[in-house]
């Protein structure tokens, strides 16, 4: 698999690697995803600013070794043929905050994926689902999107990016208008020299058609691993297997490697049962903090040990590391909680994947919530 050997010497800038080394080369993302604080009432806490190099610090500390970002444009709503390059900032702040936060990465030798994405505003659907409905509406919407795309692949290359998603989550057109995705990757090529990836939702990947033309097979890998509520561990391992035997064989075809752009699950109670659902719509949630960290393992324990699997970011911290206004108690983030500990240890290196005890079980009791979860407390109850 020669292109999978290129990519991975291309993470970490090394000639091709000797076969000894091409494991330790196809591990070496183990990132963290950042979300922006999407709030305009909390300036000063996004990227770039000392809220977002605290966090980064405390990621250094846990072995990350990537961050990804991710800059929103939005549109109204599944129809529009506009993307709009503001989203709670205007789009010259948000390019600047997004300059410094990559610096402030380097700084701490973490290396950066730059993820455009794209918010439906009204709420109407998601944007894997997006349907302009006549050609000239999908020729509107692709020459918007182009330029949305274009002008994050001019600033990720000025700010020194490292890697670049050309799309998230675009499974209504992905496997079909090659024209304009071969063009557009050639685009971006022209314009940034590092590594490109797509995000593609977990059920889409093998429709993607555009594949040879990007360093690393994309998966947002939010895996439902089992259909039924009150799966054992096992049962979950054996649904992360039956995704792992699907993207090996999409690995092997297309000979690039796989990238978990996004993996994450929610606080809750089977949390491996529909894991795309998102916090804000869940309603009389039974918190669980062991349930969203034997999923995390589950998955990461099943990919990691493959030569195949270049890594994954997991869904996600904000930029500030303390907030609470982004998402309930049970939602993705891990932070203090026992999910932190699973990341931590698989950050390290320190899975042992011949004892049968699972990390979560193994791993001591997380840090208590504290402040952060009183202040939840008192966003939610009004006390």
């Amino acid at each position: 698999m020669k292109s999978f050997a290129l990519s991975a010497a291309l993470v970490l800038g090394l000639a091709a690697p000797a076969a000894a080394q091409e494991r330790a080369l196809v591990s070496a993302i183990r990132g963290m995803t950042v979300g922006p604080i999407e709030s305009s009432l909390q300036p000063g806490r996004g990227y770039g600013t000392p809220y977002s190099e605290a966090l980064l610090d405390h990621l250094a500390t846990m072995g990350v070794t990537w961050i990804s970002i991710t800059p929103f444009g939005r549109i109204w709503s599944l129809t529009s043929t506009e993307v709009y390059m503001d989203f709670e900032a205007p789009y010259e702040e948000n390019r600047r905050s997004v300059r410094e936060m990559i610096a402030q990465a380097h700084e701490r030798g973490i290396r950066v994926l730059l993820v455009p994405h794209l918010w439906v505003w009204n709420e109407s659907g998601w944007r894997g689902e997006i349907e302009p409905g006549s050609p000239e509406g999908w020729r509107l919407y692709q020459a918007s999107y182009r330029e949305f795309v274009l002008a994050w692949a001019h600033d990720a290359a000025l700010a020194g990016a490292d890697a670049m998603s050309i799309g998230v989550e675009c499974k209504s057109w992905s496997g079909r208008f090659g024209a304009f995705w071969y063009g557009l990757i050639d685009e971006i090529r022209a314009v940034f020299p590092g590594l490109l990836t797509y995000s593609a939702n977990w059920d889409e990947a093998e429709d993607v058609i555009f594949w040879d033309r990007l360093d690393f097979i994309g998966v947002q890998a939010f895996y439902p691993l089992h259909w039924e509520r009150g799966a054992s561990y096992a049962q979950y391992l054996e649904g992360a297997a039956r995704a792992r035997d699907g993207l090996r064989a999409l690995s092997e075809e297309l000979e690039r490697p796989v990238l978990f752009v996004e993996i994450g699950y929610t606080t809750r109670r089977d949390a491996a049962v529909e894991p795309w659902i998102w916090p804000d719509g869940m309603t009389d949630v039974a918190y669980s903090e062991e349930e969203q960290a034997r999923a995390m393992e589950a998955l990461i324990e099943t990919f990691a040990p493959e030569p195949w699997f270049a890594g994954y970011f997991v869904w996600r911290y904000y930029a500030n590391l303390d907030d609470v206004s982004q998402e309930a108690i049970w939602g993705f983030s891990p932070h203090a909680k026992m999910a932190e500990r699973v990341a931590r240890a698989s950050l390290e290196g320190g899975f042992d994947y011949d004892d049968e005890t699972p990390v979560w079980e193994r791993a001591p009791a997380p840090e208590p919530l504290g402040r952060t979860f009183a202040l939840w407390a008192d966003t939610t109850t009004g006390e």
